[in-house]
């Protein structure tokens, strides 16, 4: 059977035990905690366990080939199902929400009016209920709604099993995506940010039409109300660099940049909690002391404490909260036009400097390019820093070619004028296990001189390498810090380790056919003479 949104919710309902609907956070909890669901903290938050799934299942993601999608996804990053796997999956998943109490949540993504969804989400457990209305916008809190929102469907069956021949799927577990009806099905895994990511994905191939550029970034506001943008994938400190008690948060994970300013898609944070402390991120952590903010595989003590030190389950901890808990936050979760782009890093190999100034070619270069390093200890057989590259800080939430996403990038820059900047928030003075991390106290005092113009007129170094711009000294920072060469105790060691990590930018980029030619990274010939 076809179904269009309104027949596919009230088919659902008519099909189950029961709907509550839109309950709200206190319901939520004491409904999770009657299903034996999750567990208090002593402080209230909500502490569930994702079973076998303690994070994505990137390699379990469809997105259904049909004449919108044909041409225009990267499918190279994304699974294909016909349409009529994915007509059979969505009708087994109906099926097996058949009789169960469902939780159903009406909720809108999109701060901007212009460029809203409406977002529901039907689970049979109320924690996952309760997860995403605490990431999405609540209707009535904070965004106004838009007189005709997107609509969007999401089936979510964590205790169904895919049959890979009957739904085309490639395990027991998938998330298929129909972009064509904007229906989403996942099944197979407990793990709730494939429920928000799944939003995004959605958000990432419809809102380039539409004159956005979809990002996966945070973002905050300044004192004057300039909108800064922040990119990093994970542990390089985009979330805890952004929350900054004198620059309101517009939000944490995704956003659009339109013809009017910078708007988030969400109304919540989904932070990750590994070794999280009062001292280094106060306004996270008081979030996860938060009732109703839910907790993922965090270990609790006997008194029901968090322990963030424990990573025995995964170390892809996480805590999900409304965004309106925090102590800064921007109104309507909107700003202006960006006038700074920070692109973070956390470079293992202790190469990069822990600024660089970056012209617009060039953003677009590291944009594309998405790198950091995982260090030894991270992941199993990680024994020596691994070069990681994830196109446009977001390549599994990215439909179409990253190219498209770059060209949007490389426009909004020129026509703003926004400066960009690279920020490695990793080592020096030699790789992991040699060198150091950089203190977040220089990282901060960097950040804040870009964020304000300090560093507009300072002399700069041009690095022989990779062609962008060093700042020679900053005021409150060791001058020696924005040489990497000079921190190490064997320059020629650097030298070599230099040439090694230029070497993996190139060959990543290889992947952009001649795009890479022209391209503004590492210039490895010029290096070597």
């Amino acid at each position: 059977m076809m179904f269009d949104h309104e027949s596919l919710r009230t088919t659902i309902a008519a099909r189950a035990g029961s709907v509550s609907t839109n309950d709200i956070a206190p319901v939520l909890v004491a409904r999770a905690l009657q299903g034996e669901e999750c567990a208090l903290t002593a402080d209230g938050a909500v502490s569930v366990r994702t079973g076998a799934f303690t994070g994505r299942s990137p390699k379990d993601k469809f997105i259904v080939r049909d004449a919108l999608t044909q041409d225009s996804v990267w499918w190279d990053n994304a699974g294909a199902m016909t349409p009529e796997h994915f007509d059979v999956l969505l009708n087994d998943a109906i099926s097996a929400l058949g009789g169960l109490g469902l939780f159903r949540q009406d909720l809108l993504a999109g701060a901007d009016p212009e460029h809203q969804y409406g977002v529901t989400v039907l689970t049979p457990n109320a924690w996952h209920a309760l997860f995403i209305r605490n990431l999405l916008i609540r209707p009535g809190e904070m965004v106004p709604a838009g007189a005709a929102p997107t609509d969007v469907t999401i089936v979510h069956v964590p205790h169904f099993q895919a049959d890979p021949k009957r739904h085309g799927s490639r395990t027991d577990t998938v998330i298929a995506l129909d972009m064509s009806r904007n229906i989403v099905v996942i099944a197979g895994t407990l793990y709730a940010g494939e429920i928000k990511k799944s939003v995004f994905s959605l958000f990432n191939f419809h809102a380039p039409q539409q004159g956005v550029l979809p990002m996966h970034c945070s973002a905050n506001l300044g004192a004057e109300g300039e909108a800064a943008l922040f990119f990093g994938l994970s542990g390089t400190g985009k979330t805890t660099l952004s929350n900054d008690p004198d620059r309101p948060l517009i939000g944490d994970d995704e956003h659009g940049w339109s013809a009017d300013g910078v708007f988030n898609l969400e109304g919540g944070c989904y932070a990750k909690t590994v070794k999280l402390s009062a001292d280094a991120e106060p306004e996270i952590f008081a979030a996860t002391k938060r009732f109703g903010t839910v907790l993922e595989n965090v270990v609790l003590d006997d008194a029901h404490v968090p322990n963030f030190d424990d990573i025995s389950l995964t170390e892809n901890t996480r805590a999900a909260y409304p965004i309106n808990v925090l102590p800064a936050i921007a109104k309507g979760s909107v700003g202006g036009t960006p006038k700074t782009v920070v692109f973070l890093t956390a470079d293992a190999f202790g190469v990069l400097p822990p600024i660089a100034r970056l012209t617009p070619d060039q953003a677009v270069y590291h944009f594309l390019s998405g790198y950091t390093a995982k260090v030894a200890g991270t992941e199993r057989g990680v024994t020596e820093p691994q070069a990681t590259f994830s196109a446009c800080f977001g390549a599994p939430f990215m439909p179409l070619h990253p190219t498209v996403y770059g060209d949007m990038l490389a426009e909004k820059l020129r026509a703003s004028g926004a400066s960009a900047w690279l920020i490695n928030t990793g080592w020096t003075g030699g790789g992991y296990g040699v060198g150091k991390r950089i203190d977040i106290a220089s990282t901060r005092r960097l950040l804040s001189a870009a964020l304000n113009g300090d560093l507009d007129d300072v002399g700069m170094r041009t690095d022989e390498l990779f062609g962008f711009e060093v700042p020679v000294a900053v005021a409150g920072v060791n001058s020696k810090l924005l040489t990497p060469r000079l921190t190490w105790a064997d320059a020629a060691a650097y030298d070599r380790q230099a040439m090694h990590l230029a070497g993996l930018f190139r060959a990543n980029f290889e992947k952009f056919g001649d795009a890479a030619n022209a391209a503004p990274g590492p210039q490895m010939a010029q290096a070597a003479e």
